[in-house]
């Protein structure tokens, strides 16, 4: 698989699309579309960096509550899309924030939540299943995504889009449109996968920090678990739609509106 990460300052897990193999033995075409962590750290120096790359529509895929706490760094010239994609219903944990920087009370907060995904899920894992699943069969996930498909349709030069990590809700927009492209589903999850080995050092990082947090191992057990890219979650999602729709492209047909039509128009929009 041809990786072609986008390594500027302060970017996080950040990866052009192009040179995927794709349908009738063509490519995903390179400058066109983008997955990326969060955006609220980048010099200016990066934001003119992505603007030289063709960046002109960015898709911020955060809550409100993670966009007001870290608002992205505007890259000129481009429009910005806040374009929550909902999932299980949360206080907003965010291993990356919260725990290190939270009052008393919002730690009290947060315990309460580790204690309920603990008896709603039964393990991180189970949480994570739930949270991919939210938001590609609920219909207010759906919602978000067919927003997202109509973003590619209709946007020109190169489309940006990103979470807080970039992995999962990030993820699961890139494996809609690789699908879609005609990606095999071999190099999806070894893209998917990828974002496991991009984060591997703030992983370590922040594991480390998170060890001398003053807090329950039971919430440290949940915020290791949040850091994971895992492929059990992918795999989830993928099969499900598989059984219930026959193909990633079914699912898009029946719950996101796609047409034929689109996805003949997304393939001459981003293969070469």
């Amino acid at each position: 698989m041809i990786v072609h990460r986008v390594k500027l300052k302060k970017l996080i897990n950040t990866r052009d699309l192009g040179g995927m193999r794709a349908a009738e033995g063509k490519l995903i075409a390179s400058g066109k579309l983008i997955r990326s962590g969060d955006l609220s750290k980048i010099p200016k120096k990066t934001a003119l960096a992505l603007r030289g790359l063709g960046v002109r529509t960015v898709v911020d895929l955060r809550i409100e509550n993670e966009r007001s706490a870290h608002p992205d760094v505007e890259i000129e010239g481009s429009r910005y899309i806040h374009l929550p994609v909902l999932c299980v219903p949360t206080i907003g944990v965010t291993w990356e924030y919260d725990v290190f920087h939270a009052t008393e009370k919002e730690r009290v907060r947060i315990k309460k939540e580790g204690e309920r995904i603990k008896k709603e899920f039964g393990s991180i894992d189970g949480y994570m299943k739930a949270a991919y699943r939210s938001i590609v069969f609920t219909p207010e996930g759906q919602a978000g995504l067919k927003k997202f498909l109509g973003i590619l349709l209709e946007s020109d030069g190169c489309v940006l889009w990103h979470c807080m990590s970039g992995k999962d809700r990030a993820g699961i927009c890139a494996m809609l449109i690789e699908a879609l492209l005609g990606v095999d589903e071999k190099t999806i999850f070894e893209d998917y996968l990828l974002s496991g080995k991009f984060l591997r050092r703030r992983y370590f990082i922040n594991r480390a920090a998170l060890v001398l947090v003053p807090t329950s191992m039971r919430l440290k057990r949940i915020l290791f678990g949040l850091m994971r890219t895992r492929r059990e979650y992918l795999s989830c999602i993928l099969g499900e739609m598989k059984e219930k729709y026959g193909s990633v492209a079914g699912y898009c047909k029946a719950c996101l509106g796609m047409t034929d039509g689109m996805i003949s128009a997304l393939r001459e929009k981003y293969l070469v």
